[in-house]
């Protein structure tokens, strides 16, 4: 995980310098342990070990990927928090979602923790609740006004090398716009 950070972190240093001096240090075991205690889960070890070299970001909006701010543990507590009063308050009750194959119909579900935040309600989500033919840890979608649930990844190690390759390869880049790095045709 260590390298594949040290990767990423000289792409940014040469193309976006505003989002790797954003990039949070590492959390500690302590922290990543009362994380999961609130949530009522246990992370990946790839998902530790990324959350060991980088909290997330120390900037709200810091769209360190392309589905926003790279959230620290606490902003991830703050966010999921808000989707469990909502399922605790029956607000999706009957509602279906739309997903690709391996992900749950929920419209959410607690086991879905969300990693990033785009400022509209909308989050790359670690599944750990997958169905039956998902992986657990798996990096799902999860908009908040819109029924799919797309696979993105079946780990966090390979979402993170996913964005190495589309960073080298042009199709991810920085974006002054959004202070961050977004997909090459949303770049004006």
């Amino acid at each position: 995980m260590e390298d594949l950070w040290g990767k990423i972190e000289s792409w940014l240093s040469e193309h976006a310098p505003s989002v790797s001096k954003a990039l949070n240090p590492g959390a500690t075991d302590r922290q990543l342990d009362v994380a999961e205690a609130i949530l009522c889960v246990s992370f990946p070890a790839d998902f530790r070990e990324c959350y060991l070299i980088h909290n997330g970001t120390a900037l709200r909006g810091a769209c360190l990927f392309p589905g926003g701010e790279f959230l620290s543990l606490d902003r991830i507590v703050q966010e999921w928090t808000v989707w469990k009063e909502l399922v605790d308050e029956g607000a999706f009750r009957g509602d279906e979602s739309e997903p690709d194959r391996g992900i749950h119909d929920d419209w959410f579900n607690v086991r879905w923790i969300p990693f990033t935040y785009d400022g509209a309600g909308n989050h790359y989500c670690l599944d750990l609740a997958p169905s039956a033919w998902g992986t657990n840890g798996q990096i799902i979608t999860m908009w908040h006004d819109a029924p799919e649930r797309e696979l993105i990844a079946p780990g966090f190690r390979d979402y993170l090398e996913l964005i190495l390759e589309k960073l080298h390869s042009g199709e991810y880049v920085y974006s002054s716009e959004y202070d961050g790095i977004v997909p090459i045709d949303e770049v004006s």
